[in-house]
């Protein structure tokens, strides 16, 4: 006697938005190389013992996740779409005991610049129930599950950026200018007052636990902050001020560090110019990005956020 397949019927929706302080390149690597997936694809105290990724458009994504007591978990996984490194979608079948097909689960990974530079990742998961016996409990963790296997990515794309070879340095540079309604002196002070800086440049409320914040603004004199975003990374932002004009004129070289890893160098340039009904505010960058590290225009898109953020901060104040 034949037995027809059990029907499936709709489970949850999980959603997760993480942002990582690296380029798209390297998270779309952890996605997709067997290598990388096998050390974070698992939440604690889970490991992936095996595993079989291929990184294309109907490519497997297959992997099988094992206890400390030996008990083992198989996903079955196809590639629907690939378009690196801004989006990939995994259809994935998950085996319960004896074999047994629970659920299917259609996940969508969506990578974009990050609002403070880097990578927001985007991650949305719908549930196609068989076994719903089993999938209670199963579903039940989703969430849970998945928090602790994204910290694991972060630990992973750490790990991977340290990993990176040396390669020649690439150079980059940009422009950006703001017109805003505030006198050059209030301008002027939120870049060079501690607290007024602070309010706008490093703030806990996008994610960052400050860590160490200081700064003296003065030919030679130097500033420094350091942070702990939500996925782990550790930010180190050096600074010394070669130049510095009264209302004017701000320039200073600096320095990032990911995990005590320098990744880049860069010289920059602030002016303001008093115009009608407020001020011009132009900054010029020029850097240089180490060791393979690629920003591919991650530094002027958080750049221009930080801005964007500097000035609803001052208008915030002036309401």
């Amino acid at each position: 006697m034949s037995t027809s397949a059990p029907t499936a019927t709709p489970g949850p929706r999980l959603r997760f938005v993480r942002d990582l302080h690296v380029p798209r390149e390297l998270v779309f690597q952890a996605w997709t190389r067997g290598e990388h997936v096998a050390r974070w694809f698992a939440p604690q105290p889970l490991t992936v013992p095996d595993v079989r990724i291929e990184g294309r458009i109907g490519g497997a994504w297959d992997l099988t996740m094992e206890t400390p007591t030996g008990e083992r978990h198989r996903m079955e996984g196809e590639v629907l779409e690939c378009d690196p490194p801004s989006r990939l979608v995994i259809r994935m079948r998950v085996f319960g005991p004896h074999d047994r097909e629970v659920f299917h689960a259609h996940t969508v990974i969506v990578l974009t610049p990050g609002p403070s530079g880097g990578t927001r990742m985007e991650i949305d998961q719908a549930f196609e129930v068989l076994a719903p016996d089993l999938a209670r409990d199963m579903l039940a963790g989703a969430e849970t599950g998945w928090a602790s296997t994204l910290d694991n990515l972060g630990r992973e794309i750490a790990r991977m950026l340290g990993q990176t070879k040396a390669a020649p340095a690439q150079h980059g540079e940009f422009r950006i200018v703001r017109d805003l309604g505030h006198t050059p002196s209030r301008i002027w002070r939120a870049f060079t007052d501690p607290a007024a800086k602070a309010r706008w440049f490093g703030r806990a409320a996008e994610g960052l636990e400050v860590i160490a914040r200081e700064m003296d603004v003065r030919p030679g004199g130097a500033e420094r902050l350091v942070g702990r975003w939500t996925d782990g990374t550790v930010s180190d932002f050096r600074a010394v001020y070669l130049d510095v004009v009264a209302e004017r004129r701000l320039i200073y070289a600096y320095e990032m560090r990911l995990n005590d890893r320098l990744i880049s160098v860069s010289l920059a340039t602030l002016e303001i110019a008093a115009r009608a009904g407020g001020a011009r505010l132009t900054l010029t960058e020029q850097g240089a990005f180490l060791d393979g590290y690629e920003d591919k225009g991650s530094r002027e898109h958080g750049t221009g956020a930080l801005l964007d953020r500097l000035g609803e901060t001052l208008a915030a104040a002036a309401d």
